[in-house]
């Protein structure tokens, strides 16, 4: 068994004129990234790895993820392969994974992570939203062979805000 869980970076902000991978998140961002690290805790698996993308916004978002989840901050992995938009490449990256790793979570960015749920999810998600929570499960013990995913929990910002 293989669980994946991919985590859209928070809000981030367009004020400063900086390169993309500069980018930071905005209060918004801060804000609800905490509240979905806080609601995902319970659902996470009792080990896992935490990969991120270089990105500033997505190393911030995998920190304040890391502090609610007293996961040591030192053992976050960032990879460069993470930095993409493009579902294929993450795919790509998923595919190559060690099958040591059982548990996986990874910090990256849209439309990649989006369109690889809506590939390998059993659940169509119109758009996960920033800081939005997806856990999947897939019925292999080879990241090389995932398919056919099941979708164990969609957490985002908007569902635990209220009006």
């Amino acid at each position: 068994m293989k669980n994946l869980i991919l985590i859209r970076h928070a809000k981030s902000s367009w004020d400063a004129p900086l390169k993309d991978i500069d980018r930071s998140l905005d209060q918004r961002g801060i804000h609800e990234a905490h509240l979905v690290a806080v609601s995902c805790v319970k659902f996470l698996p009792s080990t896992y790895v935490i990969w991120t993308s270089p990105a500033k916004r997505a190393q911030e978002t995998a920190l304040i993820f890391a502090q609610n989840s007293s996961y040591p901050m030192e053992s976050i992995v960032i990879k460069e392969a993470l930095y993409t938009f493009d579902e294929k490449k993450l795919e790509k990256l998923i595919k190559s994974f060690s099958n040591d790793f059982e548990n996986v979570i990874l910090f990256g960015h849209n439309g990649a992570i989006t369109n690889f749920v809506n590939k390998f999810g059993d659940v169509f998600i119109d758009n996960v939203p920033t800081s939005g929570f997806v856990s999947m499960q897939f019925d292999t013990n080879s990241w090389e062979k995932i398919k056919n995913g099941k979708i164990n929990k969609m957490i985002f910002p908007k569902n635990l805000i209220e009006s």
